[in-house]
């Protein structure tokens, strides 16, 4: 039961950030397309010199996101190492670049000016997937620190023992190739 503890509560956050990266996804999208459009005047987006570089990293934070909870939901029901070389690394990856869309948006509410509430709804999603990415990030690598909460590091019978391994008995050399 204690191997679990880092696992039930991953699962919660993979579907929540998972869905939160989808309305970025949808939002942003729509934001850029009228920034493209020069249609800033619209009242549903405004903006300032910020908003084009926010849109276009805030759109590659939900991009790799949402790749990143696939591989996370593929992990949550394996459970093993292997599995979380994939979760692991592609979590930190849209977690880097959610806090780097996390910079702008904070930088694009410093800067000021009239932003519509399509505009603001990016930021403030952007701002809690930043936090929420970083304890999903944290849940997947918590074996790191203990082999209780789940898959760790330290694993040193991973990959030893399997079928063939075994020498055929008064067989001597280094083992190669066997």
């Amino acid at each position: 039961m204690a191997r679990t503890v880092a696992r039930t509560m991953a699962a919660p956050l993979l579907f929540l950030n998972l869905i939160m990266y989808l309305i970025v996804l949808g939002f942003a999208s729509w934001c850029l397309n009228r920034y493209i459009n020069g249609q800033t005047a619209h009242p549903s987006m405004g903006g300032n010199g910020a908003t084009g570089h926010f849109l276009t990293f805030a759109i590659l934070a939900a991009v790799l996101g949402i790749v990143s909870k696939i591989a996370g939901g593929s992990h949550l029901r394996a459970w093993r190492n292997d599995s979380l070389a994939a979760a692991g690394s592609s979590s930190i990856v849209a977690w880097a670049v959610t806090a780097l869309a996390f910079g702008l948006a904070c930088k694009e509410i410093n800067i000021g000016g009239w932003r519509g509430w399509r505009l603001r709804v990016v930021e403030g999603f952007i701002i809690v997937l930043g936090v929420t990415q970083f304890l999903y990030v944290m849940m997947l690598h918590a074996g790191f620190f203990s082999s209780r909460y789940g898959p760790g590091y330290r694993d040193p019978d991973y990959g030893v023992g399997g079928p063939g391994s075994e020498r055929p008995k008064g067989v001597t050399g280094t083992g190669v190739g066997v």
